[in-house]
């Protein structure tokens, strides 16, 4: 699945400029002309990244950010700040408020694409390319393939999304929601229980040394604990 961005943007101009320029670098967008329209669309479904304009009508982009870092389901979300204010105190100031990168007006459409997706390499790594290791385990982003021990397993599409979230963000704690969000996509409507489902058929294709690797985690949903990979690896055979 493409990364999306949503572009935060009063000017309808830069709003479209945008809206091209990153549609053919392979983005999903989604484009809102305040902050209020925003969080109406976030609340629907996260995208991977934010491009937020500084002045925008009404709640300015500084506040909706602030906002964002507040609310435990977008605070880890990529948030580039777009402005024209250009003085060093008002870089400080977007970039104290929660902004991770701030371009100032006018910009290159390339260097913004650029710069954002390297924000989602940094912050959302499960939508980067190349490999993922961990022990034994390997997935190859630019395959679509998984191997344990060299050993390729199958796994269906959303399987191994779900795989490469995981091993993009060991430890974290994933719930049925976020897993749906991430993994499934936006205009998808499917029962949370389909999420177990999945994660049955990835601990199968794993085998019985790494079952346990996406460990269950009562009353929150599920994490994929490394330590239990270290603790099989370091078993005497």
């Amino acid at each position: 699945m493409n990364p999306s961005v949503m572009i935060v943007e009063d000017d309808a101009a830069i709003r479209d400029l945008l809206q091209y320029s990153f549609e053919r670098a392979g983005f999903r967008v989604q484009p809102a002309a305040s902050a209020e329209r925003a969080l109406e669309l976030l609340r629907e479904r996260l995208p991977t990244a934010l491009v937020i304009d500084w002045m925008l009508p009404s709640l300015s982009g500084i506040a909706l950010i602030e906002r964002l870092r507040r609310n435990a389901r977008t605070a880890d979300l990529p948030l580039l700040m777009l402005t024209a204010r250009s003085e060093e105190q008002d870089r400080v100031g977007g970039l104290e408020a929660g902004a991770d990168d701030y371009v100032v007006k006018p910009f290159s459409p390339s260097e913004l694409i650029a710069r954002v997706n390297a924000l989602v390499r940094r912050r959302a790594p499960e939508f980067a390319g190349g490999t993922l290791v961990l022990g034994a385990l390997e997935l190859d982003s630019d395959a679509r393939t998984a191997t344990v021990d060299g050993i390729r397993i199958g796994l269906r599409q959303v399987e191994f999304r779900l795989l490469k979230l995981f091993m993009a963000h060991p430890n974290r704690v994933f719930t049925r929601n976020e897993l749906l969000d991430r993994v499934w996509g936006e205009h998808v409507f499917v029962e949370e229980r389909t999420v177990d489902v999945h994660i049955r058929r990835v601990r199968l294709a794993l085998g019985e040394r790494f079952r346990d690797l996406i460990s269950t985690v009562r009353g929150g949903g599920y994490k994929l604990d490394p330590s239990l990979l270290e603790a099989r690896d370091a078993a005497p055979a």
